[in-house]
């Protein structure tokens, strides 16, 4: 990734634990007023330690010799000595790209694409997939900055200490092992003395026994008929990769034809409309469902899965729940209470982060069960390929470590707080949704590993939609309001080929005319001059000017075959894996996510209570005003249904309408 003569930037991995150089006093500190002034600038960060019973030994820096040695903590694990001892705001190399962006404020990319050299050097390949950086507002000198900031991050060893297993989650003190979930079997992925890869092949070898026999007609069904259509319920992770992945491959004319008629929905949202929607043409008689939750308590998953229980029990007995409705689960207890029999439960493990588990039976599993072991093999294969890239490749040509390292430049120092990721596929419609997930709930965090606030922004605001779908929606804000840095993806080959007779190009074409057109006015823009020597009257030309310059990656696919669709899963999640590891936040819990789950508990209690005795909910429920009269305004409506007497009321008793139409009858 370097550009010119300079010599690459080259991490070295230490044997040992790696020692972490003294950071500078920060200038923050220094040159602006700390409402709430952090220990990290009052005092030296170095003092800090977990526990005062551990004793401290003094390590020589091999990394920066310019810095005094900072102290490495016996007793600490290899993923706590990697930590910064402070933000990494306050490290010289930050401070450098701080100072660097004036230079880059004075240049414009229709100038820096001109230079050729400088265009070549940030083209990149690998094993089909091109990613072109030179949109982005980058010179030789910010890679180099770059580079030195990755250095100071420990970065190359964050990512081999994941790939080894070292417990980079620290809030929850997990590995974080999802390039596991697509080892080649031959491979060895230690954790605490034991190779994981054997059994994750163990899972992945049920997964392959089962589908098949569906798929075969092995398995029947309770009336004696093949099971034919998946209905697949979980929530957030375990609903967002797979749909993405099976969107994705729904189109592929291999993946396709092993297809045949087999039908793949999925079940998510709690709203009844939504159970209506997934059920809706299917038959109980050839019905399969898959309940993915890991703990068996997901309040949402929970839920819908009793009430497709019930669906298939009213029609087919309660004794058709072992033969119609398997788990993703770990917790066998609740499995079996809740009628599935636990040999048809299929195991991951807690170092598998709910949005990272597409490759484990999550996602394998249905997947498996609607295009046959070799399409998702294939799939998998892909995204091991991709990680082997991340993990092996030499610094400066990691096409995911760029991807992430252009983000931080973005967002942190050029103040960008959003990103477009814009497919030009179709098949990919379900992508943004899910690296939505996938960054937002990664790196969507307000204080660094050590609990401490950041002094900086970190994470983006994720967006997306299929070109040329969003140029007529969006595109108008990034070509002429907020400047929103852009994913352009499309394909080289498309999975439907049209080209109709007396058109000047396929219809394929046509669609990558734009994927080209667009990166480039983003880029280039239109000048005043330009629109005069068009004759565009003086009035018009404020309105019709486009003042470029606006950051942009081109990412280019041979095809969207299953082995592409693994790649690009993988390169995603290694590219918020690098952001994270930049900023020096936990990439891999989501606490943010529990506070809104305690409250409706809070609320269900209240709101039983309430439909019970048929009462309006009172200030002693504990909730402010303004709650509590939106809550009063919606029991209102829904006074018709009490709770004393429980029955099943599915699915039309539930609506309040004039018209009521069973699922069966959507269209």
């Amino acid at each position: 990734m370097l550009l010119g003569p300079s010599q690459p930037c080259v991490l070295r991995v230490s044997s040992d634990a790696p020692v972490v150089p003294k950071a500078a006093e920060p200038l923050a500190c220094r040159h602006r007023p700390q409402p709430r002034q952090h220990k990290s600038c009052a005092q030296n960060p170095q003092t800090h330690q977990k526990s005062s019973k551990r004793s401290v030994r003094m390590a020589t820096s091999t990394t920066d010799r310019q810095a005094p040695p900072a102290p490495v903590i016996e007793g600490t694990s290899k993923a706590e000595q990697l930590q910064e001892p402070a933000s990494i705001a306050y490290t010289p190399e930050w401070q450098e790209l701080l100072e660097h962006r004036k230079e880059i404020e004075k240049t414009h990319l229709r100038d820096l694409l001109r230079r050729e050299e400088r265009s070549d050097a940030l083209f990149h390949e690998y094993n089909g997939i091109v990613a072109d950086f030179s949109r982005q507002r980058v010179t030789q000198k910010t890679i180099e900055l770059l580079g030195k900031l990755a250095k100071r991050a420990n970065l190359q060893e964050k990512i081999a200490g994941m790939f080894s297993g070292e417990h980079l989650n620290v809030t929850e003190d997990r590995a974080v092992l999802h390039v596991a979930l697509r080892a080649r079997r031959e491979q060895k992925i230690v954790v605490e003395g034991k190779d994981v890869v054997p059994e994750v092949w163990e899972v992945l070898d049920k997964i392959k026994d089962f589908s098949e026999r569906v798929r075969s007609g092995e398995w029947k069904g309770a009336t004696g008929k093949p099971l034919k259509d998946v209905v697949a319920i979980g929530i957030g992770g375990s609903f967002l990769g797979p749909l993405f992945v099976h969107t994705a491959l729904r189109t592929d004319q291999s993946a396709a034809h092993e297809a045949g008629k087999r039908n793949l929905r999925f079940l998510a949202n709690v709203d009844p409309v939504d159970v209506a929607r997934a059920l809706n043409g299917l038959s109980q008689e050839t019905t399969l469902v898959v309940v993915v939750s890991k703990t068996f308590t997901t309040a949402e998953t929970m839920l819908n899965a009793r009430t497709v229980r019930t669906w298939l029990t009213s029609e087919l007995g309660p004794d058709a729940v072992a033969k119609h409705m398997v788990a993703v689960s770990t917790n066998s207890k609740l499995v079996t209470e809740f009628g599935i029999d636990p040999n048809n439960a299929f195991g991951f493990w807690d170092w598998v982060g709910g949005r990272y588990s597409v490759c484990s039976a999550v996602g394998v599993l249905p997947l498996a069960l609607q295009y046959g072991w070799p399409v998702v093999e294939k799939f998998l294969a892909g995204a091991n390929n991709m990680d082997e890239h991340f993990r092996t490749s030499k610094f400066e040509d990691n096409i995911p470590l760029w991807l992430g390292l252009t983000s931080v430049w973005n967002v942190s120092f050029l103040g960008y707080a959003a990103r477009a990721i814009l497919p030009y596929c179709q098949a990919l419609s379900k992508l943004a949704p899910h690296i939505q997930q996938v960054s937002m709930e990664s790196n969507g965090k307000g204080v660094d590993l050590a609990g401490r606030r950041l002094p900086f922004e970190s994470g983006e605001i994720d967006f997306g939609e299929p070109g040329t779908n969003g140029q007529h929606s969006f595109y108008q804000l990034i070509h002429q309001g907020r400047v929103i840095p852009c994913e352009f993806i499309g394909t080289v080959k498309s999975q439907q080929s049209v080209y109709l007779k007396g058109e000047v190009v396929s219809n394929h074409d046509e669609l990558m005319c734009n994927f080209f057109a667009q990166a480039d006015a983003l880029a280039n823009g239109k000048t005043p001059v330009e629109l005069r020597a068009e004759n565009v009257p003086d009035h018009l030309i404020p309105h019709k000017s486009f003042t470029g310059n606006r950051p942009s990656v081109s990412i280019l696919m041979p095809d969207l075959s299953a082995f592409s669709v693994g790649q690009l899963l993988a390169m995603y999640e290694h590219r918020v894996a690098v952001q994270g590891m930049v900023w020096g936040i936990n990439s891999f819990d989501q606490w943010g996510v529990e506070l809104g789950k305690v409250l409706a508990s809070k609320v269900r209690t209240s709101m039983n209570s309430a439909r019970t005795v048929h009462r309006r909910i009172k200030p002693s429920d504990g909730f402010n005003y303004s709650t509590t009269r939106l809550l009063n305004t919606y029991l209102a409506g829904k006074t018709q249904l009490l709770y004393p007497e429980p029955e099943d009321v599915f699915p039309c008793d539930l609506i309040d309408s004039a018209v009521c139409r069973p699922p069966t009858s959507y269209v």
